[in-house]
């Protein structure tokens, strides 16, 4: 990426990138380099990475596979499940197509079962998470960390060397520095630019596939934004929005929109595309790598974790550093861990002193007229 280049076009740049990588892993797989796909950041990639392989996300965000997968699954189970079995199953996905193995992780019911039946046409793996973050819990994890590295060992006839752990650890960490770099730059008040335009560099900068390059391209992009910042450019004064939830991207963008198109400003995403993805590091200090990446993810707020501390303490954080007026938590409908969670989510924010709100939404489109309704409401409230 060229740092001259204006915004709008390098924030259109990322935004295409998951389809333009399309091509991208069809070349990767003719140069005869593995494809590892997995569907949760709580899948360490500098394991693939360190094997030689190249990593890539497989959730599927539409609903345009979600009728075939519930010729297999019942109606009323997860869209975001459906939509990643429905892909699957009809070949439309080309990242699940030329994966030579698919991670999974048991974050669910409706995920493990899904991983079961995917597993009569793949080679898919399953990660046993434990849902909880004790000293039992990290042994069992730390456990699995070694089983998916033996396993991804013996598929592809390689060794993952202590060594090449660390190398790709430390890609990885600036990855997620430049990714926490360029998200506090709306901490700046007017924000300066959409939190739209900032998810399309988030979400966008995971499906390219030269890791050596993201943390650079990232810097680029806030480089830019910080020099019109000083010229006076700016997006607006509205009111600041942090959205926090289930996996966001795709067809659940629609909620970013309700949002800018209604007098907000998404300041900061707390869910897997945002802050949770990049907040925390892998010590690199830490003499067994094995045990440094374990404690990691083990660590990742997500609402499958009882108790899940760890999710508000980036709560609060983020409600800090980002001035946020108010907060909009998106669930998808039948996430039971995540609808369970947003009356505790509730209770939280409202104790800070912030404004909440709880959305309920699906992949198709037929709700957007209400969730603008209900949003556009909640931010003339604030």
């Amino acid at each position: 990426m060229e740092i001259i280049k204006e915004l709008p076009e390098v924030f259109e740049e990322f935004a295409e990138q998951r389809r333009n990588s399309f091509l991208t892993v069809k070349e990767v797989k003719e140069k005869g380099i593995p494809v590892i796909g997995s569907y949760c950041t709580y899948f360490p990639e500098e394991i693939a990475m360190a094997a030689g392989a190249a990593s890539v996300s497989l959730c599927s965000t539409s609903d345009e596979t979600i009728a075939a997968a519930e010729e297999d699954l019942p109606k009323n189970l997860c869209p975001l499940i459906k939509s990643s079995y429905g892909f699957a199953k009809t070949d439309k996905c080309p990242y699940f197509f030329f994966s030579d193995l698919v991670v999974g992780e048991t974050t669910c019911d409706g995920k493990k079962k899904m991983y079961e039946y995917m597993g009569e046409f793949k080679d898919v793996y399953v990660m046993e998470l434990p849902n909880t973050q004790n000293k039992d819990a990290f042994k069992l994890w730390k456990n699995e960390i070694v089983r998916i590295k033996e396993y991804i060992e013996n598929k592809f006839g390689v060794e993952i060397s202590d060594e090449a752990l660390r190398e790709q650890v430390k890609i990885e960490n600036d990855i997620r520095k430049a990714s926490k770099e360029l998200m506090s730059l709306m901490a700046y008040d007017p924000a300066p630019v959409s939190g739209y335009d900032m998810f399309k560099v988030l979400y966008g900068a995971g499906f390219k596939f030269d890791k050596t390059k993201i943390a650079e391209e990232i810097r680029a992009v806030s480089k830019k934004i910080e020099e019109e910042y000083k010229e006076g450019k700016t997006y607006s004064a509205a009111k600041r929005i942090l959205i926090t939830g289930c996996p966001i991207g795709g067809a659940t963008e629609k909620v970013i929109k309700a949002v800018e198109e209604n007098g907000g400003v998404v300041v900061a995403y707390e869910n897997c595309t945002g802050a949770k993805k990049y907040d925390t590091l892998v010590d690199e200090e830490n003499p067994d790598i094995i045990d440094a990446i374990a404690q990691r993810y083990l660590e990742i707020g997500c609402s499958v974790m009882t108790p899940n501390k760890n999710r508000f303490e980036l709560l609060g954080k983020l409600l800090d550093e980002f001035k946020v007026d108010g907060v909009v938590d998106m669930t998808l409908t039948a996430c039971h861990t995540y609808n369970l969670e947003t009356k505790a989510v509730k209770d939280y924010v409202n104790k800070k002193g912030t404004p909440y709100i709880s959305v309920e939404t699906d992949y198709s489109q037929s709700d957007i007229g209400q969730l603008n309704t209900r949003i556009a409401a909640f931010i003339e409230m604030l």
